[in-house]
């Protein structure tokens, strides 16, 4: 089995470019590793005794970009290696699909079902699970919702999780609207990275654009982030053509005199959120637009795993990103899973398929049966997303159920 891992691995080199190669060679050393983890695991005195999923896992191939797995042993470090060679070390965990805006591009006009409370994961039982995931090696953990914040346990989920062993960064994505006033406590509980939505800067566009008041409070918020020391602080806005796309540069501004990083999203498509190609601002097109307004625009180092082409001005404190899901995906260097409020794992924002880790958590099975749950999900993670006319025509939740 060795000898033709090698094999594969050397044909499979000579049809790469020369820049594939450093991760095309820790994806083929990490092959013939989990073939011997598996081996002693199950047992095994031959490949053909090995379950499929293990012996087809050799033969993979991908261009995608490696994010470094942590130094443990080799069969649990899988868990979150897919096939493509990625590893997920980034939690986005939903703690609850309320919220107390109805932003047009996360919730439907009529509204949403929601999932009965006893359906959704308690607190108990999301600390367990984001446990055992930290210790498999996520070192980061992002909060969303619908609206984390009006969770009444917010800040003891925070303190907990921040408790973790392994976990470098605790953040939370919110629409501020009620953050100015527990952010303190929040801050001392762990949280320590912020992202607040804000999509316009113009109060009575923001009650449009939400179907409720509250642009004040959110501003409040992001001032309240600063004074904390965030540093950045992260502002979210989905550019939507003839809704705000006229605000741009006025955006941009904000990084002038504070330490802001506004990230400039795609419009996505979800069910319920009447997408349209025409609504969607394309990333060259925004890029353009702030390059006529401001000078000396200069791009970024970004991390191999970035979801996000960041830039910095020339003589403002923060800086400018782009989010390009749609024209420009970065799916090769993925590293972002996603436990739902009601317990379901999802491996990909645009795909339909989820499985559920609540239902055999209160089964009573043990973290071995977990973890062999989310390995398989996890394995199963395709290269990249289906494109953004396929994603329009593809059943998936509302963005409300995923978690912003």
């Amino acid at each position: 089995m060795m000898p033709r891992c090698v094999s594969e691995l050397r044909r499979w080199l000579g049809s790469r470019r020369s820049n594939d190669l450093v991760g095309a060679c820790r994806y083929g050393f990490g092959c013939i590793s989990s073939f011997f983890s598996s081996r002693t695991r199950y047992g095994c005195s031959s490949s053909r005794d090995i379950p499929s999923c293990y012996r087809t896992m050799a033969y993979a191939t991908s261009c995608a970009t490696w994010s470094e797995p942590p130094p443990k042993d080799n069969a649990s470090a899988n868990m979150l290696i897919d096939s493509f060679g990625r590893f997920h070390n980034y939690l986005r965990i939903s703690l609850t699909e309320r919220c107390n805006l109805r932003c047009q591009y996360c919730m439907p006009a009529d509204g949403i079902e929601l999932t009965p409370s006893p359906e959704l994961l308690t607190h108990d039982e999301i600390i367990r699970l984001a446990d055992l995931f930290v210790s498999e090696g996520v070192d980061k953990i992002r909060l969303t919702g619908g609206e984390p914040t009006i969770r009444k346990d917010i800040e003891e989920i925070c303190l907990h999780l921040s408790n973790l062993k392994g976990l470098k960064t605790l953040a939370m994505t919110t629409n501020g609207i009620v953050l100015a006033k527990k952010l303190p406590k929040l801050k001392e509980c762990g949280l320590n990275a912020i992202n607040i939505s804000l999509d316009t800067l113009v109060p009575a566009k923001f009650e449009f654009m939400t179907r409720r008041k509250g642009h004040g409070r959110a501003i409040e918020s992001i001032n309240a982030a600063i004074e904390l020391g965030y540093n950045p602080v992260k502002v979210n806005c989905v550019v939507m053509r003839g809704i705000n796309d006229d605000e741009i540069g006025d955006f941009v501004e904000l990084t002038r005199e504070k330490p802001i990083n506004v990230r400039f999203i795609e419009f996505m498509p979800f069910h319920g959120n009447v997408w349209n190609i025409k609504k969607l601002v394309p990333y060259a097109e925004m890029l353009d637009r702030v390059q006529q307004r401001f000078k000396d625009v200069k791009r970024l180092q970004d991390h191999t795993t970035d979801t996000a082409k960041n830039f910095k001005i020339d003589g403002h404190c923060g800086t400018v990103s782009f989010i390009t899901s749609m024209t420009e995906h970065f799916c090769s260097g993925c590293n972002r899973l996603r436990l739902l409020a009601d317990g379901n794992f999802k491996v990909c924002l645009f795909g339909p398929s989820e499985v559920s880790l609540r239902d055999p958590l209160r089964a009573g099975h043990d973290d071995l049966v977990l973890k062999e749950i989310i390995g398989a999900a996890v394995k199963r993670k395709k290269a990249a997303h289906a494109g953004m006319f396929d994603i329009a025509k593809t059943a998936n939740r509302p963005m409300i159920h995923i978690g912003g």
